[in-house]
């Protein structure tokens, strides 16, 4: 004889056909007070988090606006200082166009001393300009561009096509992308 568990003594004591059959439940979230607040809370997760995300996407971008605008602001800081500068570095340029080559082989020691301080030192100036960014535009032979060049007056000629830089009264200067000084050209036009 085997020993009866209480499983199987309740399974004896109530017949089969006395258990009332169950009623299907269905899940009303209308009904269902619990349900419908998870169904927000989720919806407020998902709305919080598309805000955190846009807010990250507008920090980097703020943070990289920040980045190039320091480094235009370090590379244009200098601008007007330079514009101011620069006829120190025309005023070589003259006194060293002053001193050509047949002049200076009659010149006295000194002299061509000077000279070739002038030159050493304006050769130093432009090696400061290019380590700040500025840069020397010495257009002769280029075709005319008006954002870095001023045109001062214009050559009849045809041994250039029309509309090519012929003269450069003045070098002009740019710091990075932008003009510091426009060159000061003589451009070409079809003679006749």
């Amino acid at each position: 004889m085997t020993a009866k568990t209480s499983k199987d003594t309740m399974a004896e004591e109530i017949p089969a056909t006395d258990i009332p059959e169950a009623e299907p439940v269905t899940l009303d979230m209308e009904a269902d007070p619990r349900e419908a607040e998870i169904t927000g809370l989720k919806e407020e997760a998902g709305k919080l988090k598309d805000q955190l995300l846009r807010t990250f996407a507008e920090m980097d971008n703020l943070r990289k606006r920040m980045e190039r605008e320091k480094a235009e602001a370090t590379l244009y800081a200098a601008s007007n200082f330079a514009r101011d500068i620069l006829s120190v570095s025309d005023n070589m340029d003259r006194a060293l166009a002053t001193a050509e080559a047949d002049h200076l082989k009659e010149a006295t020691e000194p002299v061509k001393n000077l000279v070739a301080g002038v030159e050493m030192t304006n050769r130093e100036l432009l090696k400061v300009f290019e380590r700040h960014g500025i840069t020397r535009v010495f257009p002769m032979g280029e075709k005319f561009d008006p954002h870095y060049h001023q045109a001062v007056f214009e050559v009849p000629t045809n041994d250039a096509a029309p509309g090519t830089v012929v003269q450069v009264m003045q070098a002009g200067f740019k710091i990075g992308d932008r003009v510091l000084r426009p060159a000061m050209v003589g451009v070409a036009r079809a003679a006749g």
